[in-house]
């Protein structure tokens, strides 16, 4: 029979798919180019030449929103990859093993944590040049601990179900266990976490460079142009409502791919649509 997906994850998937492509596509496709200034353009509402307005520069708001869309998608998904592959496996073996070992991790996890995001990129940014990369790195790090706790959790729940037992009874081996027994059944509220963490990373990167430890001025990102517009917000309220529009169309369908994801892998709701 074949695999029938779940509404929520094919329209998330289509939405977010779309702004993929457009930011994919950004810099063949835009009218004018992100940087280009026109003084004697400043301001303009939207109109059949610029198609969403134009900012305090002159600059083309749907050129800079197509170009920002690549940086803020690097910020998202890159700074949860690193979170991902930083914190499953902290999670899985402070779960798993416990005594000395979770107590190590969980302490260190708790002295990070303890920290301000803000503050915390900071001290990281501040110790080398900054840059779209390394901004990203250093938001997936600040979100490590969340991986790590969540993954934790979920390992000491599945750690007393009957197939891991089982497992044991066999001899097998710890990682034989975590990877083949305990992970596959993890993933369900890892993905859906994720997904939340890509939305909050777009943000939490766009506050960073806002205080020049990410992008620079004149590139373009959405929450930098979300940033940059607001002293303009009561006179040119399209220069804030366009990258706010489609930061939020993004993030309702990461959203939506998350919980199609969940519904697809958590054999529990399986078991309940059958």
């Amino acid at each position: 029979m074949a695999t029938r997906w779940p509404a929520s994850f094919v329209v998330g998937a289509s939405v977010f798919g779309a702004v993929v492509v457009a930011a994919l596509l950004g810099p063949h496709i835009a009218p004018f180019p992100y940087d280009g200034i026109d003084i004697m353009a400043r301001f303009l509402p939207p109109d059949a030449t610029h198609w969403l307005g134009t900012d305090e520069f002159g600059r083309d708001v749907f050129s800079r929103l197509l170009y920002g869309g690549r940086l803020s998608l690097l910020m998202g998904i890159g700074a949860t990859s690193v979170s991902l592959v930083v914190g499953v496996p902290l999670g899985l073996a402070a779960g798993y093993y416990g005594g000395k070992v979770d107590e190590t991790i969980m302490r260190t996890i708790d002295l990070v944590i303890s920290v301000p995001p803000i503050l915390m990129g900071i001290l990281i940014l501040s110790m080398t040049p900054p840059n779209p990369w390394k901004t990203a790195i250093a938001v997936g790090i600040i979100y490590v601990p969340i991986m790590v706790r969540l993954t934790r959790g979920v390992t000491l729940e599945l750690a007393s179900e009957e197939f891991v037992l089982a497992a044991r009874a066999r001899g097998e081996r710890a990682w034989y266990i975590l990877g083949a027994e305990i992970l596959p059944n993890a993933w369900p509220p890892i993905i859906v976490e994720s997904a939340l963490r890509v939305t909050f990373a777009i943000m939490l990167g766009a506050a960073l460079s806002f205080l020049g430890l990410g992008v620079h001025p004149p590139a373009s990102d959405w929450g930098l142009m979300i940033a940059e517009s607001r002293p303009f917000i009561d006179s040119a309220p399209w220069v804030a409502l366009a990258p706010g529009f489609v930061l939020c169309v993004t993030v309702i369908a990461v959203n939506l791919m998350g919980d199609g994801l969940r519904e697809m892998l958590d054999p529990r709701l399986k078991r309940g649509r059958g």
